[in-house]
Order: structure tokens, then C-alpha cells, then sequence
């Protein structure tokens, strides 16, 4: 066999420099592609996917244009983008020292410094698709959203963790609304029962969490309370709001809404039963999201009399 010229080296080499580079762009996609999904999950996901399709909702159920649903739904999608994120990296010490396997930047799979660069630019693109839908939508909404962010920073561990909850969705009905041609705010029995709905998904969302959260020092409303009177008091917030929605619109209650209605009223009792027979369940937990899911539908049903 006739000997490879030296002049060829270079070039077989080559093959073997190329081969290299074509594994390391591989290896940076897969890098990205695990950063990508450990944002998806860090950006608490259920809970922003939940509101935007709430707003989403309402903003259609109010006769806003297809344009100004769709901006709608953006605006919040990108504020709580930003909120769940700047969960996760204000909180990234208190995760790490319980071991919360579920939060992404406990486990490594993402530097807190990269989520909360994450939180900035939501942060930021919120305020940009918030005042798109009008200067007063806007500034409502920013507010909402700060008010959240405040949450996270400093509230979560006072007596009046629930304030945010309140305030925030209060305001989100209102942009909804404030959206709209005629900039409108909504009736105050919807202004209520959204804030209600806030305060009852609080006091049931951090259900799950009252142990890791007391293991770091967080002492917001329900620890003070305790399980037992927190599963004994969201139920009845949220039922509270579900009478707002049937009993706020003008004229009788329709027959969807008295059903709804009743089916809170079912849901909420068992949670308050098993809450006092059984104050390590998780029935008092999944019986208030049910109620909540319940009033949510019933707002949007009745979101043509909110203007």
C-alpha cells in the first residue's frame, strides 16, 4: 500500500478535529435542552398555566376580541413566569437545606443565578405586554405582580402572607376588565370573590409545605395556624367565595350557578370532616383546590356581568 503523503495528514486530522466539534455541539445542546427543562419545571408550571387560562378566560368570557385574549393571556403568562422563578431563587438557601428534591435548583439541575436571570427578563416582558393592553391595564397589572414578588421576598413569612393573595387576584380581575374599550372596573362582588379565591388558594397550596417551611424559619399565616385550623379555614374562604359569584350578579341565580354552588358546599364539608378526624390527610388539600376549580368556573360563567 502506497504511504498517505504528509500533506494529507492535516486533512485526515481534520476529520478527527471535526468529529470533536460535532460531539461538543451535541453535548451543549443536550446541556441547554436540561437547562431548558429544568427552568420549565423551576417557573412553578402548574400554577402559572392555571392563572394564565383563568385570565385567559375571563377576558373571552367578558366579549374581549381574540387579539385582546391572546394579549391578555401573554401578559400574565409572563408575570407569573417571573414569579415562580423568583421562588425558586429567593428561596434557593431555605430548598437546599430541607432537601426539596422537587425544586430544580435544590438539586443542581440549575443554578439559582441562571432562574433568577430568568425572573428579570419575565419580569421585564411583563411590563412591556401589560401596558400593551392600555396604560391603566398595565399598571394594574405591574402591581399585581409586584405585590407577588413581595410575597416571595418578604411576606411569605409574616402574618400577612395572605395579603398578596388577596391583592393579587383582586387586580387580576381587574385587568381583565381594564383591558377592555370601555376601561371599566369590574362589580365589587367580583373584586371578592377573585380576592377570596387568592386567599383560599394560599392557605391550600401550602398545605403540603407546612413542615419543610417551618424546618427554615418561614412562619406565614397558616404555620401560625397550624394544619388542622388552616384545613379547617380554606374550605370555608373558598366557599365563601363561591356564594360571592352565585349570589353577586344581578338577578336570580342561575341553575348552573346553584348547582355549582352545592358542589362547593359537598367538597367543603368533607374537607372540613376529615380535617378534624384526620389532621395528617391530604383529603382537606384536594377537597380545597376542587372548591377553587369549582368557583374559578363559576367566575368565568358569570364573567358577562362583570361589565
Amino acid at each position: 500500500m502506497r504511504d498517505i503523503p504528509a500533506s494529507c495528514h492535516g486533512v485526515l486530522g481534520g476529520a478527527g478535529t471535526f468529529g470533536r466539534g460535532w460531539h461538543g455541539d451535541e453535548g451543549a445542546g443536550v446541556a441547554v435542552g436540561r437547562t431548558a427543562r429544568a427552568l420549565a419545571m423551576a417557573c412553578h408550571p402548574g400554577p402559572a398555566v392555571a392563572v394564565t387560562l383563568f385570565a385567559a378566560a375571563l377576558a373571552a368570557g367578558v366579549g374581549g376580541s381574540p387579539w385582546t385574549t391572546a394579549g391578555v393571556a401573554a401578559a400574565v403568562l409572563a408575570g407569573q413566569l417571573s414569579v415562580g422563578w423568583s421562588n425558586d431563587w429567593i428561596d434557593a438557601g431555605r430548598d437546599v437545606a430541607v432537601g426539596r428534591t422537587d425544586k430544580p435548583v435544590a438539586t443542581g439541575a440549575v443554578p439559582a443565578a441562571t432562574v433568577g436571570g430568568a425572573a428579570a427578563v419575565a419580569a421585564l416582558a411583563c411590563a412591556g405586554l401589560s401596558f400593551a393592553l392600555g396604560w391603566r391595564a398595565g399598571l394594574t397589572h405591574v402591581a399585581a405582580v409586584a405585590v407577588a414578588w413581595a410575597y416571595n421576598a418578604r411576606l411569605k413569612g409574616s402574618v400577612w402572607s395572605w395579603l398578596p393573595y388577596a391583592v393579587s387576584f383582586s387586580l387580576l380581575a381587574c385587568v381583565v376588565t381594564l383591558a377592555l374599550p370601555g376601561r371599566s372596573v369590574p362589580p365589587g362582588w367580583a373584586v371578592a370573590a377573585a380576592g377570596l379565591l387568592g386567599v383560599g388558594a394560599h392557605l391550600a397550596n401550602v398545605l403540603p409545605d407546612l413542615e419543610d417551611d417551618a424546618a427554615t424559619g418561614v412562619r406565614g399565616l397558616p404555620h401560625r395556624l397550624g394544619r388542622t385550623r388552616t384545613s379547617l379555614l380554606a374550605p370555608v374562604v373558598l366557599l365563601v367565595a363561591t356564594a360571592s359569584v352565585v349570589a353577586g350578579p344581578p338577578g336570580p341565580p342561575a341553575a348552573g350557578a346553584w348547582a355549582g354552588g352545592a358542589l362547593a358546599a359537598v367538597l367543603a364539608l368533607a374537607a372540613v370532616v376529615v380535617a378534624l378526624r384526620r389532621t395528617r390527610s391530604r383529603v382537606p388539600f384536594t377537597a380545597a383546590i376542587a372548591v377553587a376549580a369549582v368557583d374559578v368556573v363559576l367566575l368565568v360563567a358569570a364573567s358577562g356581568s362583570l361589565v
